[in-house]
């Protein structure tokens, strides 16, 4: 068996169950609460509507297809009195699940295949309740927030490093990784005439685009090697966690769309939302470039860092695909105008 996470005291959050199949409530019933979860199982879904408006849980399981009404329809009618509430969708097989659109419109966050084992389900809780008891620290922070904007401001900052101490205890790559990108994107809108404002928003925004790494395993975050379809699937999932985790603060609203979208590409081949062009915002199109220069000029695990000629071939070989033309030739002409600057935040 699983050890539970020392990470999350489990008994603080509540998981509700709504399964037609009493069997499969029994079993999550028995491997949660060993687990140490407060647990409640349903086989009615129209049950469970009514006592989610009425009393609260952290967290749901929520299977597809039942009677009377499908777990979409369920979800859309949850929707309409609780946006919070983290769903994880069951399916007995990947192909049953519903379209990828009604799961972004519902804001379903995540689902899993039914197994006699509960192994890649009880990751799939710890995630979700990591990026749940962030959403709890900073609602908790928001509400200490005074109104004078002195106050207001020394508290955003005072945040901002609570979250960057907690992103780099996990994932000590982010820790230099964020800085620089960063950097590099203020010079690139330094370079496009933002204004303070979008600058600011920029800086922030890139400094904390992989805040919802804290939702991933320490496992996968730390592997060496390649990772496995499962994992990288995983992996894939820490833009929409970051943005969970800030929705509850209005005081991140601004940059929430960079943490989201930093993953999209100027094709639309990207994820979580697989915008295109000019729909991902442009402090968006800026950071990926950022992101992208960074991860190639970076020394890893399985590779030492690409030279600068080699990057610059690759920038202009996703002009249109990956990358905004424009952001590229912009950041292109800083790399070759005054590289001494990259060259500085690089070597920081």
């Amino acid at each position: 068996m699983r050890k539970k996470s020392h990470n999350i005291i489990n008994n603080d959050f509540k998981i509700i169950a709504v399964d037609d199949e009493q069997g499969i409530l029994d079993s999550l019933n028995v491997f949660l609460t060993r687990s140490g979860y407060t647990f409640v199982g349903l086989t009615d879904p129209l049950e469970a509507i009514e006592r989610l408006r009425n009393e609260h849980f952290d967290l749901m399981l929520l299977d597809f297809l039942m009677v009377p009404i499908h777990g979409d329809q369920v979800v859309e009618e949850i929707r309409k009195f609780n946006k919070d509430l983290y769903i994880l969708l069951l399916t007995g097989h990947k192909d049953l699940a519903p379209p990828l659109e009604t799961i972004k419109r519902l804001d379903i966050q995540g689902y899993c295949e039914k197994s006699d084992k509960f192994d890649q389900l009880l990751l799939l809780i710890e995630s979700g309740l990591k990026a749940i008891s962030q959403m709890r620290l900073i609602a908790n922070i928001n509400k200490e927030l005074q109104s004078t904007y002195e106050q207001l401001e020394n508290s955003y900052l005072e945040t901002i490093e609570i979250l960057r101490n907690t992103v780099e205890a996990k994932d000590f790559y982010t820790k230099g990784h964020s800085d620089r990108v960063s950097a590099y994107s203020v010079l690139i809108g330094e370079k496009l005439g933002l204004s303070e404002d979008e600058l600011k928003q920029l800086k922030i925004g890139a400094l904390f685009h992989d805040i919802g790494k804290i939702g991933i395993p320490d496992y996968i975050l730390m592997k060496s090697e390649k990772l496995n379809d499962d994992e990288y699937s995983e992996i894939k999932n820490h833009p929409s966690i970051g943005a969970h985790i800030l929705s509850n603060a209005s005081i991140f609203s601004d940059i929430i769309p960079i943490i989201k979208h930093h993953h999209e590409r100027y094709d639309g081949n990207g994820y979580p939302s697989k915008l295109r062009g000019t729909e991902i915002p442009l402090l968006v199109r800026i950071t990926t470039v950022a992101d992208a220069f960074d991860a190639m000029t970076s020394k890893r695990s399985y590779r030492n860092e690409l030279s600068i000629d080699f990057v610059k071939k690759e920038l202009v070989n996703g002009k249109g695909s990956q990358f905004d033309p424009e952001i590229v030739d912009v950041f292109l002409d800083i790399l070759n105008n005054n590289y001494e600057k990259i060259n500085q935040i690089h070597s920081n």
